[in-house]
């Protein structure tokens, strides 16, 4: 090989370093415009996602639905069911079949079709003058994006690396299923997971300093805490932490709540209290790329980091922490990384979701967030029990929030707690897009006995008492 043609294989119009859903993301963009690109594996391809993350909770959540659904067929007289885990580690053996079928599917065998792109997994890569390090070479690059995504943080307690723990990514890889455990953080990967635990026969305590769900309306967070105590979970809110150990084989948790001290213990600790993005290595400072004070990497809305030429998307960022915000920011970040653009990163309209049952799903700003922005809020908060799909579904865990500017009557956000909330916040995406204002929802016609109809009553709920109209009267 001459030194040409060494030095050609070793320049890339771009970098980019993780090979999960951003890398991907940004890697097919560049490639689909005809850049040469140099796709660098950082842990295990497919990234989060697919293998430790979506993909895996959601089809083991399903299966603590389909559990929980026969064991509460009692809603419906006459309709009987029982059921129970026969075989965790068989469950647990399928996610994982399912895991590695779609990493293929969707990662490793999409490179070949790509000639353009050049994946290289040889070791962890680092930033230098022109491009990056990895393997013992040099790979030089007009442009660069990181894409290394996250992993579960450690809680800082006292003693907590002595304690029998686990975080969200070792608990869906136990061959037994535990008795008892105590989940550290009442976020969204916390309670998902809790009641899946309880759910499939584990005895489930949560501990948070805050409020379950603490980023969204107070009103879903004492919705939520109602419904999984009802399931038997047990939730302490707003507690000090205040040590951790080994208790034999067991774990333990010093806890203040309420001003009184508790002592929890169960089989382990889950550590579902944030995620830590993954920036060791890297060499970040010397490359003058500046990060939060988790380790996060500062962008700005052009998905450029502040060491130019250098452009970073993902959970390695300090943006959303979402897949498709993910892939949304890496192809941002492509586009304007080596393809000419000026695109800037928008969202005002992203949509995220909680796999919950109920679900919760929102878009927009929250009361708190609309006040905070200056508006003058007003606020529709409908129970489910108003919803003619709840009422006939036997279920009417829940409530749906919209948000509004009073002034404009411009909608600026919501929340769904429902069964089917995931699927219904994208008609409230929509109308937020569309600039919609709450008289306009609440005059848009919905097919009856459907969840998102909820949305319709719920925007008449700002003017009007929907539990005096007739079915279909709105």
């Amino acid at each position: 090989m001459t030194d040409a043609t060494q030095t050609l294989k070793s320049h890339f119009d771009l970098v980019v370093i993780g090979a999960g859903s951003a890398g991907f993301s940004a890697a097919i963009t560049a490639a689909e415009g005809g850049k040469r690109v140099a796709l660098i594996g950082h842990g295990t391809i497919g990234g989060t996602c697919v293998n430790v993350g979506c993909v895996p909770s959601k089809t083991m959540i399903r299966a603590a639905e389909a559990l929980h659904g026969a064991k509460a067929a009692e809603r419906f007289p006459g309709l009987q069911g029982e059921a129970q885990v026969e075989n965790w580690a068989a469950l647990v053996a399928a996610k994982d079949d399912l895991v590695s079928t779609l990493r293929q599917k969707k990662y490793a065998d999409l490179l070949p079709g790509y000639e353009n792109v050049t994946y290289i997994d040889e070791g962890p890569a680092r930033l230098v003058d022109g491009g990056v390090e990895v393997g013992g070479r040099k790979i030089t690059a007009l442009k660069v994006i990181i894409a290394t995504g996250g992993r579960p943080s450690v809680p800082g307690i006292p003693g907590i690396l002595d304690a029998p723990t686990l975080n969200s990514t070792s608990l869906l890889e136990l061959k037994w299923l535990p008795e008892s455990l105590i989940f550290l953080g009442g976020g969204y990967i916390g309670v998902e997971l809790a009641q899946m635990m309880a759910r499939m026969g584990s005895r489930v305590t949560i501990v948070c300093r805050s409020r379950l769900l603490p980023q969204a309306d107070p009103e879903v967070s004492v919705a939520l805490t109602e419904t999984l105590r009802t399931e038997g979970l047990t939730i302490f809110d707003g507690v000090r932490y205040e040590a951790a150990r080994r208790a034999g084989d067991r774990a333990g948790l010093t806890v203040t709540v309420d001003g009184a001290s508790r002592e929890l213990t169960a089989d382990h600790l889950v550590l579902t209290a944030g995620r830590a993005p993954n920036t060791e290595g890297l060499g970040l400072t010397e490359m003058g790329v500046e990060a939060d004070r988790r380790g996060a990497i500062k962008i700005g809305d052009d998905m450029a980091t502040t060491r130019p030429g250098i452009y970073a998307a993902g959970d390695v960022t300090d943006r959303d922490q979402f897949v498709y915000m993910a892939a949304y920011g890496a192809k941002l970040a492509a586009r304007n990384a080596v393809l000419g653009g000026a695109e800037r990163y928008d969202n005002k309209a992203m949509p995220w979701v909680v796999f919950t049952d109920p679900q919760v799903a929102g878009v927009g700003l929250t009361e708190c967030q609309a006040r905070s922005a200056g508006h003058d809020v007003k606020t529709s908060v409908l129970s489910l029990d108003n919803v003619p799909r709840a009422l006939a579904a036997r279920d009417t865990r829940g409530l749906i929030k919209l948000v509004a500017d009073r002034a404009s009557d411009r909608l600026l956000g919501g929340v769904i707690m429902a069964p089917e909330g995931a699927d219904t916040v994208q008609a409230l995406v929509m109308a937020l897009k569309a600039e919609m204002t709450a008289l306009a929802l609440g005059e848009t016609i919905f097919p009856y006995l459907t969840t998102v109809e909820g949305l319709k009553l719920a925007a008449q709920t700002f003017d009007k008492d929907v539990a005096k109209l007739s079915c279909c009267a709105g």
